[in-house]
């Protein structure tokens, strides 16, 4: 059941039209690597990656939950995430980056940019997923910012989509606060680790990316946070005021 957040961004947003499209085609996300004041993104390494992606999968407490919606996770071991690391880096489509702090150098996570369309301008993020350290830390706002500024202001995308399963609050509330529009459930979308799943879709266009670039600029400048760190204002808030 979607919720009254989700409902409003469907609500009101504003009809587009069916205006002529130039034929391009688009480019592709081979070899993306970006860089933003706190985090790095870059093509998945098995070799130099394994050991620090374990590392931040099994950090913490309670890190088996991080992979409940996930179609791989929990790790055991070190080996077991470089032979997965060994498929996801020749994968053309999804296009896996691992996410790295640019103070430590440590990685925080991975995600991909998939169902690439190209011929019409359209992609998807996803495979996301935070280790513990960076959950509720602006280093994973900004890399996410990264990627869809990527898609759709570099690339110039004209539409980027945020899939998620249906019963996964948290990453739904993160594609509100993040901007993406919320377009409805797919029942019985796919099968992952044995249990169909109903799939929520959310969706940014070009169109609608500059006023929540925006907001994302203006949640990540350094005057937001105060000497402690704390935000001033919430992304959530700028976004919603955009609906």
């Amino acid at each position: 059941m979607a919720t009254d957040l989700e409902l409003a961004s469907a609500a009101n947003r504003r009809p587009i039209g069916n205006a002529k499209v130039a034929p391009k085609p688009w480019a592709g996300f081979e070899g993306v690597a970006l860089a933003g004041p706190r985090t790095s993104l870059e093509p998945v390494d098995a070799d130099r990656d394994a050991a620090d992606i374990f590392r931040a999968a099994t950090e913490g407490k309670d890190t088996d939950r991080i992979f409940d919606y996930m179609n791989v996770g929990p790790f055991s071991s070190a080996a077991q995430v470089h032979a997965l690391l060994v498929e996801r880096q020749a994968s053309q489509d999804p296009v896996f980056v691992v996410y790295r702090d640019n103070d430590t150098g440590r990685l925080g996570g991975m995600g991909s940019f998939m169902e690439i369309r190209p011929a019409v301008g359209v992609a998807e993020i996803g495979h996301i997923w935070f280790g513990r350290d960076w959950q509720r830390d602006t280093r994973a706002t900004e890399v996410l910012t990264l990627k869809m500024r990527h898609a759709l202001e570099t690339l110039a995308y004209r539409r980027l989509e945020w899939k998620c399963d249906a019963l996964n609050t948290a990453s739904r509330a993160a594609a509100l606060r993040l901007g993406f529009r919320y377009e409805g459930i797919f029942l019985n979308h796919m099968i992952v680790k044995g249990r169909s799943r109903d799939t929520a879709w959310f969706s940014l266009t070009q169109e609608e990316w500059p006023a929540v670039r925006e907001a994302h600029d203006r949640w990540l400048a350094p005057d937001n946070f105060d000497a402690q760190g704390k935000q001033k204002c919430s992304l959530s808030d700028l976004t919603r005021a955009l609906w």
